[in-house]
Protein backbone atom coordinates (compact mmCIF):
# COMPACT_ATOMS: atom_id res chain seq x y z
CA UNK A 1 0.00 0.00 0.00
CA UNK A 2 0.87 3.55 -0.91
CA UNK A 3 1.80 5.40 2.32
CA UNK A 4 1.52 9.33 1.91
CA UNK A 5 2.49 11.86 4.78
CA UNK A 6 0.64 15.11 4.91
CA UNK A 7 3.16 17.85 6.86
CA UNK A 8 0.44 20.31 8.91
CA UNK A 9 2.49 23.67 10.37
CA UNK A 10 0.66 26.25 12.22
CA UNK A 11 -0.92 28.53 10.00
CA UNK A 12 -1.80 25.59 7.34
CA UNK A 13 -4.51 26.30 4.32
CA UNK A 14 -7.24 23.91 6.10
CA UNK A 15 -9.14 22.71 2.67
CA UNK A 16 -6.15 22.79 0.46
CA UNK A 17 -4.87 20.23 2.94
CA UNK A 18 -8.21 18.17 4.45
CA UNK A 19 -9.85 18.10 0.64
CA UNK A 20 -6.37 16.30 -0.58
CA UNK A 21 -6.03 13.93 2.19
CA UNK A 22 -9.83 12.79 1.81
CA UNK A 23 -9.89 12.03 -1.92
CA UNK A 24 -6.49 9.95 -1.12
CA UNK A 25 -8.00 8.38 1.20
CA UNK A 26 -11.17 7.47 -0.24
CA UNK A 27 -8.83 5.95 -3.05
CA UNK A 28 -8.13 3.55 -0.09
CA UNK A 29 -4.72 5.14 -0.09
CA UNK A 30 -2.25 5.59 3.74
CA UNK A 31 -2.17 9.01 4.83
CA UNK A 32 -0.71 10.26 7.77
CA UNK A 33 -1.33 13.96 9.13
CA UNK A 34 2.09 14.65 10.08
CA UNK A 35 2.61 17.76 13.11
CA UNK A 36 5.75 19.61 12.74
CA UNK A 37 4.50 21.73 15.87
CA UNK A 38 5.63 18.92 18.92
CA UNK A 39 1.80 18.56 19.08
CA UNK A 40 -0.79 16.77 17.42
CA UNK A 41 -3.26 19.86 17.13
CA UNK A 42 -2.03 21.92 15.03
CA UNK A 43 -4.18 25.33 14.10
CA UNK A 44 -4.55 26.67 10.69
CA UNK A 45 -4.68 29.96 8.97
CA UNK A 46 -8.37 30.22 9.50
CA UNK A 47 -8.42 28.99 12.77
CA UNK A 48 -9.61 25.36 12.36
CA UNK A 49 -7.52 23.08 14.89
CA UNK A 50 -6.58 19.61 12.90
CA UNK A 51 -5.92 16.59 14.92
CA UNK A 52 -2.75 15.36 13.58
CA UNK A 53 -1.78 11.70 13.59
CA UNK A 54 1.62 11.72 14.22
CA UNK A 55 4.43 14.03 15.03
CA UNK A 56 7.52 14.23 12.74
CA UNK A 57 9.33 13.18 15.35
CA UNK A 58 7.86 9.83 15.37
CA UNK A 59 7.78 9.03 12.02
CA UNK A 60 10.83 8.08 9.24
CA UNK A 61 9.97 10.39 5.92
CA UNK A 62 11.85 8.13 3.61
CA UNK A 63 9.20 5.24 4.67
CA UNK A 64 6.93 7.28 2.55
CA UNK A 65 5.79 7.07 -0.91
CA UNK A 66 4.63 10.72 -1.11
CA UNK A 67 5.30 13.35 0.80
CA UNK A 68 2.51 16.46 0.91
CA UNK A 69 2.81 20.28 1.54
CA UNK A 70 0.11 22.40 1.63
CA UNK A 71 0.08 25.84 1.49
CA UNK A 72 -1.04 28.92 3.39
CA UNK A 73 0.28 31.67 5.27
CA UNK A 74 2.14 31.66 7.76
CA UNK A 75 1.82 27.72 7.35
CA UNK A 76 4.53 27.86 4.23
CA UNK A 77 7.24 29.76 6.23
CA UNK A 78 6.65 27.63 8.82
CA UNK A 79 7.01 24.67 7.33
CA UNK A 80 9.93 25.93 5.06
CA UNK A 81 11.75 26.36 9.07
CA UNK A 82 11.67 22.95 9.84
CA UNK A 83 14.82 21.50 9.30
CA UNK A 84 14.07 18.31 9.69
CA UNK A 85 11.32 18.55 7.19
CA UNK A 86 13.25 19.94 4.73
CA UNK A 87 16.21 17.45 4.76
CA UNK A 88 13.50 14.66 4.15
CA UNK A 89 12.07 16.65 1.02
CA UNK A 90 15.78 16.59 -0.67
CA UNK A 91 16.47 13.04 0.07
CA UNK A 92 12.95 12.44 -0.65
CA UNK A 93 13.60 14.23 -4.29
CA UNK A 94 17.15 12.68 -4.75
CA UNK A 95 15.73 9.01 -4.25
CA UNK A 96 13.56 9.92 -6.99
CA UNK A 97 9.81 9.16 -4.62
CA UNK A 98 6.99 11.52 -5.43
CA UNK A 99 6.27 15.12 -4.05
CA UNK A 100 3.51 17.44 -4.16
CA UNK A 101 2.69 21.06 -3.32
CA UNK A 102 -0.16 23.45 -3.47
CA UNK A 103 -0.50 27.18 -3.63
CA UNK A 104 2.52 29.15 -1.85
CA UNK A 105 4.17 25.40 -0.46
CA UNK A 106 6.12 25.07 -3.98
CA UNK A 107 7.92 27.96 -2.91
CA UNK A 108 9.50 25.43 -0.46
CA UNK A 109 10.47 23.16 -3.60
CA UNK A 110 12.07 25.58 -5.47
CA UNK A 111 14.14 27.51 -2.47
CA UNK A 112 15.53 23.56 -2.66
CA UNK A 113 16.47 23.50 -5.23
CA UNK A 114 14.22 20.65 -6.57
CA UNK A 115 12.59 22.09 -9.57
CA UNK A 116 14.92 22.46 -11.35
CA UNK A 117 14.83 22.40 -15.25
CA UNK A 118 10.83 21.10 -14.38
CA UNK A 119 7.55 22.96 -14.85
CA UNK A 120 6.03 24.14 -12.04
CA UNK A 121 2.86 26.25 -10.69
CA UNK A 122 1.58 28.17 -7.44
CA UNK A 123 -0.19 30.64 -6.05
CA UNK A 124 0.68 33.90 -7.92
CA UNK A 125 3.06 36.20 -6.05
CA UNK A 126 5.11 33.23 -5.46
CA UNK A 127 6.59 32.36 -8.65
CA UNK A 128 10.29 33.70 -7.73
CA UNK A 129 10.31 31.46 -5.55
CA UNK A 130 9.91 28.54 -7.80
CA UNK A 131 14.02 28.38 -8.53
CA UNK A 132 15.14 26.87 -11.30
CA UNK A 133 11.54 25.74 -12.46
CA UNK A 134 9.54 26.77 -15.51
CA UNK A 135 6.24 28.76 -14.39
CA UNK A 136 3.36 27.40 -15.98
CA UNK A 137 0.02 29.31 -15.13
CA UNK A 138 -1.98 25.97 -15.03
CA UNK A 139 -4.00 24.34 -12.07
CA UNK A 140 -1.87 21.63 -11.53
CA UNK A 141 1.19 20.37 -12.93
CA UNK A 142 2.89 16.85 -12.79
CA UNK A 143 6.73 16.87 -14.12
CA UNK A 144 8.31 13.94 -13.20
CA UNK A 145 7.95 12.72 -9.48
CA UNK A 146 6.46 16.58 -8.73
CA UNK A 147 3.31 17.82 -8.47
CA UNK A 148 2.16 21.35 -7.71
CA UNK A 149 -0.55 22.85 -7.52
CA UNK A 150 -1.83 26.56 -7.79
CA UNK A 151 -4.14 27.27 -4.76
CA UNK A 152 -7.45 26.12 -2.67
CA UNK A 153 -9.70 26.13 -5.93
CA UNK A 154 -7.07 23.15 -7.28
CA UNK A 155 -7.51 21.30 -4.03
CA UNK A 156 -9.83 18.69 -5.56
CA UNK A 157 -8.09 18.52 -9.10
CA UNK A 158 -4.32 17.92 -6.78
CA UNK A 159 -6.33 15.50 -4.90
CA UNK A 160 -7.58 13.35 -8.30
CA UNK A 161 -4.35 13.93 -9.89
CA UNK A 162 -2.63 12.28 -7.21
CA UNK A 163 -4.57 9.48 -7.10
CA UNK A 164 -4.20 8.70 -10.82
CA UNK A 165 -0.69 9.12 -10.15
CA UNK A 166 -0.52 6.66 -7.01
CA UNK A 167 -3.59 3.94 -8.16
CA UNK A 168 -5.14 4.44 -11.53
CA UNK A 169 -7.27 6.95 -13.87
CA UNK A 170 -9.98 4.33 -13.36
CA UNK A 171 -9.84 4.80 -9.38
CA UNK A 172 -9.68 8.39 -10.28
CA UNK A 173 -12.44 8.82 -11.96
CA UNK A 174 -14.33 7.08 -9.98
CA UNK A 175 -14.25 9.00 -6.78
CA UNK A 176 -14.55 11.76 -9.03
CA UNK A 177 -18.16 10.96 -9.99
CA UNK A 178 -18.93 9.47 -6.77
CA UNK A 179 -18.44 13.34 -5.18
CA UNK A 180 -20.50 15.09 -8.47
CA UNK A 181 -17.17 16.58 -9.61
CA UNK A 182 -18.19 18.09 -12.73
CA UNK A 183 -16.57 16.30 -15.72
Amino acid sequence: MNQIYAFLAEGFEEVECLAVVDLLRRANLEVTLISITGEKPVTGAHHITVLADALFEEIDPQKADLLFLPGGVPGTPNLAAHKGLTEALKTHAQNGKRLAAICAAPSILGTLHLLNGKKATCYPGWEDKLIGASYQPDGIITDGNITTAKGLGFAIDLGLELITLMVDQKTSDTIKSSIQYPI
